[in-house]
């Protein structure tokens, strides 16, 4: 069974960065694709970013690219994501997840998801 732990959220102030980490217990981090998504109050959950299993390939939302990246240690069952020139719209509740069975870019094809950590960005 998959158990992901997300830390790293927090307050910063607009242009400043964050980095997140995702813990995976699972037995098969190694050999499944990893991504993060986020929701903002009243809005949908959307997609980040996201990792293939052997980290050489990565996918981002057009609103993140060149300011986020997205990266794995296999070695350690965890993935992050580093957060740089923040903007206010980038607060939400970030959410890492595993074993996609479909489309990456879809909430409903990711099968195993964290608890979330709050990120907030003030202007």
């Amino acid at each position: 069974q998959v158990q992901l732990v997300e830390s790293g959220g927090g307050l910063v102030q607009a242009g400043g960065s964050l980095r997140l980490s995702c813990a995976d217990s699972g037995r098969t981090f190694s050999s499944e694709p990893m991504g993060w998504f986020r929701q903002a109050p009243g809005k949908e959950r959307e997609f980040v970013a996201a990792i293939s299993w052997s980290g050489g390939s990565t996918f981002y939302a057009d609103s993140v690219k060149g300011r986020f990246t997205i990266s794995r240690d296999n070695a350690k069952n965890t993935v992050y994501l580093q957060m740089n020139s923040l903007k206010p719209e980038d607060t939400a509740v970030y959410y890492c997840a595993a074993d996609p069975e479909g489309d990456y870019y879809l909430p409903d094809d990711w099968e195993a998801w964290g608890q979330g950590t709050q990120v907030t960005v003030s202007s």
